[in-house]
């Protein structure tokens, strides 16, 4: 099983591991509710080598990562980054992926880790003779430094930090890094990649200089929060951005695969709806507990306890899409318990 090229220094730093996305990663150090917490309330930095990365470069890319992807890239200039996904012909997703405008013709497109080979094959068979499509991932690893003070320990390491969604190239310690203002939790942040030598050199210095080492459970906790949709639990390929509540990623002055099947669905009525809730107490809701709603039904996508909301909160479709008001129940532990509709991002950072 494929693992990060910092997994000793994550086992020196006292990780436990796990397997996600086919990828043994570290799941926690400390534990999730206090790296959660360090990230809410100060700076947390995450190892997530694991997520894709390709090199789209030469005459023509433009024009592949409009056709492959929903959003339109030509929206943001060089230097800037954008969410987007791969669609199939029926609208479904494929993948949402973040992609780096480096320069004019030249990106990095970013898919989930568990679906690189799928969206880069893709983009192979799409590239004609002109276009190189390259994989970067094996050759760099990527941290991510979230929270409120990630900026300052960014600027004070690498002497710069890049805006919000946008893209910046620099060098440490002698190798070049591309570093984005992106990141996954709701948290002013920044995305580093560089080689992996000096990846280790800057994982140690973040932590060493107040960051704490964070897993992908407390990611998840946190990208809950902000309501931030999890591939592969409340995306997969019999969903629709429609349905998913994220229309506004679907850019629809171009042409792209899957563009017919989301206008008859943007022109009829949706079957099905993503729906966000929380619940009282201790009652946490699990990923495929069943929901209901009137008439309508449902399973838990996504849910667990949110630390800083102190409080049950999840996802779920319901089909057909329940009423506004209405009440909405969730089976935990054999008990139906009542819970709250709610607004996403349930946490307003």
């Amino acid at each position: 099983m494929p693992r990060s090229l910092l997994h000793d220094l994550h086992a020196e730093m006292g990780a436990r591991f796990t397997d996600f996305g086919g990828w043994t990663m570290p799941v926690q150090y400390e534990g999730v509710i206090a790296e959660h917490t360090a990230v809410r309330e100060r700076v947390g930095v995450f190892d997530v080598s694991h997520l894709g990365r390709f090199l789209v470069e030469g005459p023509g890319a433009t024009a592949l990562i409009r056709e492959q992807l929903c959003n339109d890239i030509t929206k943001v200039a060089p230097g800037r980054a954008q969410y987007s996904m791969a669609l199939n012909e029926r609208g479904g997703v494929v993948d949402d992926v973040i992609v780096w405008r480096l320069a004019e013709d030249r990106y990095w497109v970013m898919p989930n880790g568990t679906n690189f080979d799928g969206i880069l094959g893709r983009f192979r068979e799409g590239a004609g003779d002109a276009i190189t499509v390259k994989p970067v991932r094996a050759a760099t690893v990527l941290l991510a430094v979230q929270g409120p003070a990630s900026a300052d320990l960014v600027a004070d390491v690498l002497g710069t930090m890049p805006g919000r969604f946008r893209v910046e190239e620099g060098e440490y310690e002698g190798a070049t890094y591309l570093a984005a203002g992106t990141g996954y939790t709701g948290e002013r942040g920044a995305e580093i990649a560089l080689p992996p030598d000096q990846g280790a050199s800057l994982l140690r210095t973040l932590v060493a200089a107040g960051a704490t080492p964070c897993g992908l459970g407390s990611r998840d906790t946190l990208r809950l929060e902000m309501g931030y949709p999890l591939w592969g639990q409340d995306l997969d390929e019999s969903t629709t951005p429609l349905e998913a509540g994220l229309g506004w990623v679907v850019a629809w002055d171009h042409e792209f695969v899957g563009r017919r099947a989301l206008t008859s669905q943007r022109e009829g009525a949706l079957t099905r709806q993503l729906v966000a809730f929380s619940t009282e107490g201790r009652a946490i809701p699990r990923h495929g507990y069943p929901v209901r709603s009137g008439s309508s039904r449902g399973t838990v996508t996504s849910g667990n306890f949110s630390p800083t909301l102190g409080r049950g909160i999840g996802l779920a479709y319901l089909s057909p899409p329940p009423p506004d008001g209405a009440d909405l129940e969730v089976e935990i532990r054999r008990a139906w318990v009542r819970a709250t509709v709610e607004e996403l991002p349930f946490l307003d950072r």
